[in-house]
C-alpha cells in the first residue's frame, strides 16, 4: 500500500517591500498582493493558475493556487478528485493502492480487484478471510466442497481425483473396490478370487462359515464352500460308487448322462469292468454295460 504526499494548500506570501517586486510572468507589481513562490520564481496567483498549475489526473483541470493538491509518482489531483476508482470513497486521509493501469483504489477495492479468485464461486478471496489453498489454487472455506455430496470439507481429510475433490467417505464409496459378497467397499486388505475382490471376513464357507483363506475350497453358483461342506451339501453323488463328485484329486473328470453323473473312473461296464468313457455303452436297469456284455444279458 502506497501513501500520497500532500503539497497544498499553498502558503500565499504577501509582499511588503518598498523596492520593485514584480510577477515573473506578467510583471505586475506584487507589493501588497498574494503570490506563490514556484521554482524560486515569484508568481501572482493569476499567472500561477494559468501557467504553472498542475493538471488534475482525474478531472483534467488545473489545480489552482487556492486548491489543495495531492501528489503521487509525478501525478497530481485536486483533493476532492482523489477518490477510489471503484467505490469513489475519498482517499485524502486513507490508505490506497496505485495500480499499473493508473487507477487509484482504496484498500478494500484494491484487494478485491487484485486478490486471488475462489475456484468455487470465482469471487475474490479477501485477505484474512478463511480460505483453503491447494495446489496453488484458493477457495473460500465454504466453497471447498466434496464433488459428490457437496458438503464443505473444512477440517476433514480429502482426496483428489483429477480436478475433483472428494471427502474420504465419498471417495471410498465411489472409487473403492466393492466386495463380491457384501457389495461394501474394501478399504484395506481383502482377497481376490476369480478376479473378484472379497473382504477377508466375507470369504467364508457358505454353510459352516469357516474362513477359507489359505485352505482348500471350491465354488458353486457364486458361493464358496470348504471341502467338507461341498462334499456333504452340494456335490453330486456318483451313480457308480455313491461318493460325492468333488473335482478334487484323482479322477476330476465327470461323465453325465440322462440326469446321472459318474466319476470317469467309475464309468465302467457292470459285468466286465471295462472303462466306457468315450466309448459306446448300453444302459439296462440304470446300469451300464459294454455292447458285448449287453448282448449276453
Amino acid at each position: 500500500m502506497t501513501f500520497y504526499r500532500h503539497s497544498g494548500p499553498r502558503s500565499y506570501l504577501t509582499s511588503t517591500m518598498t523596492d520593485r517586486f514584480d510577477c515573473y510572468y506578467c510583471r505586475d507589481n506584487l507589493h501588497g498582493k498574494k503570490y506563490v513562490k514556484k521554482d524560486e520564481k515569484h508568481v501572482c496567483t493569476k499567472c500561477f493558475d494559468k501557467l504553472c498549475a498542475n493538471t488534475c489526473a482525474e478531472c483534467r483541470r488545473p489545480i489552482g493556487a487556492d486548491s489543495k493538491e495531492l501528489h503521487h509518482k509525478n501525478r497530481y489531483w485536486h483533493e476532492d478528485c482523489f477518490r477510489c476508482a471503484k467505490c469513489y470513497k475519498p482517499l485524502a486521509n486513507e490508505p490506497f493502492s496505485a495500480r499499473d493501469d493508473g487507477k487509484i483504489m482504496c484498500g478494500k477495492c484494491g484487494s478485491r480487484e487484485d486478490g486471488n479468485r475462489c475456484q468455487g464461486c470465482y469471487k475474490v478471496v479477501m485477505p484474512g478471510s478463511q480460505n483453503v489453498e491447494y495446489k496453488n489454487k484458493v477457495w473460500h472455506d465454504e466453497c471447498f466442497t466434496c464433488f459428490e455430496c457437496k458438503q464443505p470439507i473444512r477440517t476433514q481429510s480429502f482426496l483428489a481425483r483429477g480436478d475433483d475433490i472428494y471427502c474420504a467417505p465419498c471417495h471410498e464409496k465411489k472409487f473403492a473396490k466393492k466386495c463380491f459378497k457384501c457389495k461394501q467397499p474394501i478399504t484395506s486388505g481383502g482377497i481376490s478370487y476369480q478376479d473378484q475382490p472379497w473382504h477377508s471376513e466375507c470369504f467364508v464357507c457358505e454353510t459352516c462359515r469357516k474362513p477359507l483363506a489359505g485352505t482348500r475350497f471350491t465354488s458353486h453358483e457364486d458361493h464358496v464352500y470348504c471341502v467338507d461342506c461341498y462334499k456333504t451339501d452340494v456335490a453330486k453323488k456318483c451313480h457308480g460308487c455313491k461318493n460325492p463328485i468333488t473335482g478334487f484329486g484323482h479322477g476330476t473328470n465327470v461323465v453325465n448322462y440322462e440326469g446321472f453323473s459318474w466319476h470317469e473312473y467309475c464309468f465302467t461296464c457292470k459285468k466286465c469292468s471295462l472303462s466306457l468313457a468315450n466309448k459306446r455303452f448300453v444302459i439296462n436297469a440304470e446300469q451300464i454295460y459294454c455292447p458285448d456284455c449287453a448282448k449276453k444279458l
